[in-house]
């Protein structure tokens, strides 16, 4: 694994913590950087807010303070790492690097990033660093907007979409919005989103079903998570919005997101400690999110099909077979959609799309389901 011990300034903490509390089951980065082991989390803070227009805040660690708090669970057994911070560069692309060189040794050795931001134009930095492992990616966004923004503007927090669909070559096979208010969105980016055969689950549809928004967290590479889609009277944020997910909400999602087996990073955005539920509800995302991790249970379909329960339905008006898996471990769904045969195996990880048991039933009913026809057209 190559050195990313030169981007980190080393954690603060001279707390005696107790028993099971994190403070005391987390490894962390005090002044001799750790040895990182696979199958791991690796937490750290990016205070960068300048792609927001703001100016970078103070380093803050009370939402450390109050995730050391927390105490973990005795069937945890893969270690967790605090890895510091990585502090603003002289420009604003000078973070972007070191963010996207860390991403890539992470990822490429097994270790889950859990990043701390900083304003969400982070995201892009956090997608180079898939760039060199030259495998497609799926993003799914957890935001009361699309952040799609114009090709000719600069990265910024609240447009950086568009940039990462300008980069050539471009590894983004998919791209999930979960939890938009129409509100605000515009019309062109709504009907753009459309055009790419990108999905998105509205927060009136999220509150009404939550399994219409998990199988688009399980199909995903990157999670990213806007902390301002938090209802602000959950957090006593003036700066909050007043519609969005309440905090249990919110820690559903991350723990469904530690579940899904592709999930290989996930970031927290837009979070400024504002007061301590801000920093308390943090340190439960984060919590939720590695109890998720810790019970994975192994069964995305590739490779042998032994494990699952496989249905067949043909769909009479469209004339087509569509093939649906369940795991036998955890009663997950999982449909297959036929790939070009010439493009190998660049498509092989998108070619089974997790669904709902729903979307098998309303096959049944002779109903194309959504899912399945949009990753059509894009692997087509």
């Amino acid at each position: 694994m190559n050195d990313i011990s030169i981007y980190f300034q080393a954690v603060n903490d001279s707390e005696s913590w107790q028993g099971q509390q994190l403070g005391a089951y987390i490894t962390k980065n005090l002044s001799d950087f750790p040895e990182l082991e696979k199958n791991s989390c690796a937490i750290f803070y990016v205070p960068e807010f300048r792609g927001s227009g703001a100016e970078n805040k103070s380093v803050a660690s009370k939402f450390r303070e109050a995730f050391y708090t927390l105490h973990h669970e005795q069937d945890w057994k893969s270690p967790i790492y605090d890895l510091g911070d990585i502090l603003p560069g002289n420009t604003l692309e000078d973070t972007y690097f070191a963010v996207s060189k860390v991403v890539e040794e992470l990822v490429k050795n097994q270790i889950i990033p859990i990043i701390i931001g900083g304003s969400q134009d982070l995201t892009v930095a956090m997608y180079t660093g898939y760039e060199k492992l030259e495998q497609l990616v799926n993003i799914c966004s957890i935001d009361h907007s699309l952040d799609l923004g114009s090709p000719e503007e600069e990265i910024h927090a609240n447009g950086y979409l568009s940039q990462i669909l300008l980069k050539r070559p471009c590894y983004l096979f998919n791209h999930a919005n979960i939890g938009l208010q129409i509100p605000y969105a515009s019309a062109t980016e709504f009907d753009l989103f459309e055009k790419l055969y990108f999905d998105i689950c509205r927060l009136g549809e999220f509150n009404q079903d939550f399994t219409k928004a998990e199988p688009h967290i399980r199909n995903a590479d990157i999670i990213n998570v806007d902390f301002q889609s938090v209802k602000g009277s959950e957090t006593i944020n003036t700066k909050g919005i007043p519609n969005g997910f309440y905090a249990e909400q919110m820690c559903q999602i991350a723990r469904y997101a530690g579940i899904a087996d592709k999930v290989t990073s996930f970031g927290i955005f837009n979070f400024e400690s504002v007061n301590p539920m801000s920093d308390k509800l943090l340190a439960e995302i984060i919590w939720y999110f590695i109890q998720g991790t810790m019970s994975r249970k192994g069964d995305f379909p590739i490779g042998s099909k032994s494990e699952y329960t496989r249905f067949t339905v043909f769909l009479e008006d469209a004339g087509r077979e569509i093939i649906f898996f369940k795991s036998n471990k955890s009663a997950r769904w999982w449909m297959e959609v036929p790939y070009p045969p010439q493009s190998g195996t660049k498509y092989e990880r998108h070619h089974m799309v997790p669904c709902n048991k729903s979307d098998y039933d309303n096959a049944m009913k002779n109903e194309m389901p959504d899912l399945w026809w949009k990753t059509y057209q894009k692997l087509g």
